[in-house]
């Protein structure tokens, strides 16, 4: 990838992504997309991954291990009483990665995006919501991009939309919050659907009973999201309490392998957020058509979004018949949705 383009990454993930949410990253992602020294530095990150996250996952990950730099002042995850962006944030932060260039390299030839964002669950709820009400079968779930599996485990946490009412498993350690924008509201089940089964596939599984693996996810949490690593942690014990199976290889390639293991009277639910921007064109074509192929056999739902659009899609097959179904926009953390099934 060219400057140019690397240039434009960090534009549209300053003005798309971080504008309203992570005034520091906002600030920091403008200020390098013109500098020719740092974007020379991302020029090591592999084909397909997001540059942006995956520098600044590289140096928040540093900070988290204890990095000595002026930088950690302005992180509200390494200090308790940050400073605000000033005329040397940028400063500091071109310094950290000229510093550090050597173990920041490595980060970025190596380590993958893999956030578990866990407050995504707070729009998956209604859309297994809305498949269960439809078949009443248990689920059988299928997460590509799993990562550590944490997004597998919806049907452990507990949500509430502003409503007053609370759904799901509501004993969980894990609350989820989230808004419902625009004229519709979803059908949620006071309880989570019954599940028959499920797996999450991941070119890379995280392990987070390794403390690196633990880091390195939480250090692509934004450090101004408090919140969100509050969650990262409480759904992390939740997994220690509740495991799910987790295959390292390609998803796409492992699918139709998975889905015979399943349990027959159950719905087949696959599921992946905000990972197709990560897979190939044609790689993303083959998991159509293999969904497609399931659907000729079986009845299955495709949960996805940033496969073509921002936009989150529920595209089913039942009884051999294809229907398409778009949502509406999310926030990339969670924190609102939109419903229009």
């Amino acid at each position: 990838m060219q400057n140019s383009n690397l240039s434009r990454s960090f534009m549209n993930f300053a003005n798309m992504e971080c504008r309203g949410s992570s005034q520091l990253y906002e600030f920091l992602s403008l200020k390098i997309a013109e500098d020719s020294n740092l974007l020379d530095l991302c020029l090591e990150v592999p084909k397909g991954q997001p540059v942006p996250n995956l520098l600044f996952g590289a140096v928040h990950y540093l900070l988290l291990k204890g990095s000595v730099h002026p930088l950690k002042d302005y992180y509200s995850s390494v200090t308790n009483q940050p400073k605000k962006i000033d005329s040397e944030t940028f400063v500091n932060f071109k310094d950290f990665c000229e510093r550090y260039r050597d173990e920041i390299t490595p980060l970025l030839e190596n380590r993958l995006v893999q956030t578990n964002e866990v407050r995504r669950c707070g729009y998956l709820y209604p859309v297994f919501s809305w498949i269960y009400n439809k078949v009443e079968k248990p689920l059988s779930l299928i997460e590509i991009g799993t990562s550590a599996g944490l997004q597998l485990l919806w049907d452990h946490y507990s949500y509430s939309y502003g409503t007053g009412e609370m759904y799901g498993n509501k004993d969980a350690g894990v609350h989820i919050t989230s808004e419902v924008k625009g004229d519709h509201f979803p059908m949620l089940l006071s309880e989570s659907p019954p599940i028959a089964s499920k797996i999450g596939l991941d070119l890379n599984i995280s392990n987070l009973s390794d403390p690196d693996d633990y880091l390195w996810l939480k250090s692509l949490i934004w450090p101004e999201h408090q919140e969100r690593l509050e969650l990262f942690d409480r759904a992390a014990d939740c997994l220690k309490e509740n495991p799910v199976k987790l295959v390292e290889g390609d998803g796409v390639f492992l699918l139709s392998d998975v889905v015979d293991t399943l349990p027959k009277e159950s719905t087949i639910c696959i599921f992946h957020t905000h990972v197709a921007n990560q897979i190939p064109t044609e790689t993303k074509h083959e998991l159509l058509e293999k969904v497609a192929k399931i659907g000729s056999k079986r009845d299955v739902f495709h949960i996805y979004n940033n496969m073509w659009d921002r936009q989150l899609h529920l595209d089913y097959y039942e009884n051999g018949v294809e229907y398409k179904n778009t949502i509406g926009d999310t926030d990339g953390h969670g924190r609102w949705f939109e419903w229009n099934l």
